[in-house]
C-alpha cells in the first residue's frame, strides 16, 4: 500500500472535512492521522491528513480526482507520497554545529531528507561535506558580487531540484528579491528566543545583561530580517554562575535542536503559513521525530 499526505488551506466553511473524508474513502484510501484547525480571527481552515491507499491507485490519479473538490472550496492543496524524501540545500558560514547536527540526523534517518548540496561562503566545511558524499559549493560573497552570488545560488536550487533551503548559521543577509522568489522555502535559525540581541556576540550581550533564559527561534525567511513567521522555539535556563562561554555552548545545542525540529516539521508538511504566523500541527505519536534523537 502507498502512503500519502494531503494538505489543505482554504476559507473556512461547512462541509470541507466531509468532502475530503468522502473523497479518500471513495478512492480506496484509509486515514491514519488527521489534524485540522479553524482560525476564527482570519476565517481560514487548515488540514493535514496521512492516509494509506490501495495498490493500483497512483498519486497522479488522486491529484486528478481531487482537483474538482479543491476548486469547489477554493483550496490551496497538495497530495504527496510520504515515501518521497524532500530535497534540501543547506547553507553555512563558519559555525558548523547546526550543519553537523543536520548531517547526523539525516544519516541515521531522523530527518527524512535528501541533502542535494551544501553551499558556503567559506571553505571551512568542505572536507566534512565531501566526506558525507554531498556536493559542496563555495560561493564567495562580497558587496561587489552579491547579485552574481545569488544568481548562482538560484541556479543551483534549480539544477538540484531543491525544495527547501536551510540556513544553518549562514551569516549573509539574503536580498529582498531572493526572499520573495523563495517565500516559504527558506528556513533560518536565530540565536535568540526573541531577537533582542543582534549583531556580533549575542551570547556575550545576553551574559552582560544577566538574562536568565537563553534560547533559539527558527523561522521562515522574509525581507524583514529575522522577523519571518516562526516555526519552532526553545529556551534553556542559565544562572549567574555560568560564563559567557557556557552561554555559547548551551546556545549552540539549543540552536541545533530547534532548527532540526523546524526542518522536521516542514518536510513532514506540518507547517502552514497563516499571515505573519504559522499553524504547526504536532507530529503523530508514532513518528520518529527530531526531538527524540539524543
Amino acid at each position: 500500500m502507498s502512503r500519502y499526505c494531503l494538505t489543505v488551506t482554504c476559507t473556512s466553511r461547512r462541509g470541507i472535512v466531509a468532502a475530503i473524508s468522502t473523497f479518500l474513502a471513495e478512492n480506496g484510501c484509509s486515514i491514519t492521522d488527521s489534524a485540522q484547525f479553524d482560525d476564527l480571527d482570519t476565517n481560514r481552515f487548515f488540514m493535514r491528513i496521512s492516509a494509506v491507499g490501495e495498490t493500483g491507485i497512483t498519486l497522479a490519479d488522486l491529484k486528478e480526482r481531487f482537483a474538482p473538490i479543491a476548486e469547489e472550496f477554493g483550496m490551496q492543496w497538495g497530495i504527496h507520497g510520504e515515501e518521497q524524501k524532500m530535497k534540501v540545500l543547506i547553507m553555512v558560514s563558519r559555525y558548523g554545529h547546526c550543519l553537523n547536527d543536520l548531517l547526523y540526523r539525516t544519516r541515521i534517518g531522523a530527518l527524512p531528507i535528501e541533502i542535494v548540496a551544501v553551499v558556503s561562503n567559506h571553505l571551512d566545511y568542505q572536507k566534512l561535506v565531501v566526506n558525507n558524499d554531498i556536493p559542496f559549493h563555495h560561493i564567495r560573497v562580497v558587496p561587489e558580487n552579491k547579485p552574481d552570488a545569488e544568481a548562482r545560488l538560484l541556479a543551483l536550487v534549480e539544477e538540484t531540484g531543491a525544495e527547501l533551503v536551510v540556513l544553518a548559521r549562514y551569516m549573509q543577509v539574503l536580498s529582498d528579491e531572493l526572499c520573495r522568489k523563495m517565500s516559504g522555502r527558506i528556513i533560518n535559525i536565530h540565536h535568540s528566543f526573541l531577537p533582542s540581541f543582534k549583531g556580533a556576540n549575542p551570547y556575550k550581550q545576553a551574559f552582560q545583561k544577566g538574562v536568565k533564559l537563553i534560547g533559539a527561534t527558527s523561522h521562515y525567511v522574509t525581507a524583514d530580517l529575522d522577523e519571518g513567521p516562526i516555526i519552532e522555539q526553545e529556551t534553556i535556563r542559565v544562572t549567574h554562575a555560568q560564563s559567557a562561554q557556557d552561554y555559547v555552548s548551551l546556545g549552540r545545542d539549543v540552536e541545533s535542536q530547534v532548527l532540526a525540529r523546524a526542518v522536521h516539521a516542514h518536510v513532514h508538511r506540518r507547517v502552514f503559513p497563516n499571515g505573519e504566523k504559522t499553524v504547526v500541527f504536532p507530529a503523530s505519536p508514532g513518528s520518529y521525530s527530531a526531538q527524540n534523537v539524543g
